[in-house]
């Protein structure tokens, strides 16, 4: 078979993203929905994915990292940061994928509000 095996909506750009731009795609999808329940007790926060996270030389091997909060001060916005690399080794399926990035989001929220992560995820709402 010749040609395209989707036919992109706009001529000229891929049909199908990259790994990258589906992750990120995948990411905002589940902070939407976390961000829009929480907005109010949360207030400002900064959400990142970056490939992978920079561990120094004596990291004591206690696993790679999953994802990074950083807690606002005055007018500092918190970050937020998922680590792509870490979670796409992590999950053999596009759906194992989702389900940990939730879970990574949730728990990183509830760090924020001080609250357990039962309690933040929205299955459980």
């Amino acid at each position: 078979m010749r040609g395209p095996g989707v036919m992109p909506r706009t001529l000229g750009t891929p049909a199908l993203g990259s790994e990258r731009e589906r992750f990120d795609a995948l990411v905002l999808s589940v902070v939407k929905v976390i961000d829009a329940h929480w907005h109010d007790r949360l207030g400002l926060v900064e959400y990142a994915v970056e490939d992978a996270p920079l561990v120094p030389d004596d990291w004591d091997d206690a696993g790679v990292p999953l994802a990074s909060v950083v807690r606002g001060q005055g007018a500092t916005p918190s970050r937020l940061v998922l680590f792509r690399r870490p979670l796409e080794h992590r999950a053999d399926t596009r759906e194992e994928l989702r389900a940990l990035v939730l879970t990574v989001v949730v728990e990183q929220v509830a760090e924020l509000l001080g609250m357990d992560p039962e309690d933040v995820d929205p299955r459980n709402l």
